[in-house]
């Protein structure tokens, strides 16, 4: 998910400062509940290994340009759930910015809309996860169906802030909103992938519980809230 250049610009692009500088805003405000919880190591470590997931997912695995973005299997709901908001919300923006300084320069103009883009739906499954996993669950005894909802909204909110960003910068013309549509609709198949990985994800977790304690993983992971 790469807004392409140009999408937004001139005295437009302050609308996406003030959006990324409230998203900073929030994301600090899940450091420092996780470091409530976690050492200043395991924090350290879990974003590290974040940027580093989120590297791979935009640069590694496959993507391909439709409409006005790029189609990305970010897999923003297997981050949460195996590192945590906070550590996710430093992977996914400096996954971001590691990315596009390194290979795709031409993006960084952009790289306000983008961020954006990425971290509001993770505030939004964050939430959304304390109200539908039930405290007592860990997350690696999630279910399918729990898993879809935060996949589902992680993805619709993808979606949904790419076409405001389009509209907001070009308008409703028919060129536009047809762009728009089919990147919608090619999106849909990582809607349909990403909670069939992030299943397979934290089956693999559960192999892992001797490591709950190392500071690798979120605290929830593995232990009820």
């Amino acid at each position: 998910m790469h807004i392409e250049p140009g999408v937004v610009d001139g005295a437009k692009m302050v609308l996406a400062y003030g959006t990324a500088a409230a998203a900073a805003g929030y994301s600090l405000k899940l450091v420092a509940d996780d470091l409530k919880a976690h050492s200043i190591i395991s924090f350290g470590v879990r974003s590290v290994l974040a940027v580093a997931a989120v590297f791979v997912f935009f640069e590694v695995f496959p993507h391909f340009a439709v409409g006005i973005s790029e189609v990305h299997f970010i897999l923003g709901t297997t981050i949460l759930l195996l590192l945590g908001a906070g550590p996710a919300t430093v992977g996914l923006a400096g996954g971001l910015l590691i990315q596009g300084a390194l290979f795709a320069p031409s993006d960084m103009p952009m790289f306000f809309v983008n961020v954006t883009t990425l971290l509001f739906p993770l505030f939004v499954i964050d939430a959304l996860a304390k109200r539908i996993i039930p405290e007592q669950k860990a997350y690696v005894d999630c279910s399918y169906s729990e898993v879809l909802k935060l996949s589902f909204a992680y993805q619709g909110g993808v979606i949904a802030w790419v076409a405001f960003w389009a509209f907001y910068g070009q308008g409703f013309g028919a060129e536009n909103m047809s762009a728009v549509g089919s990147f919608g609709a090619a999106y849909l198949l990582v809607v349909l992938v990403e909670p069939i990985a992030d299943l397979a994800v934290l089956a693999g977790a559960k192999l892992l519980r001797d490591t709950r304690q190392s500071g690798l993983f979120f605290q929830r992971l593995f232990n009820p809230a």
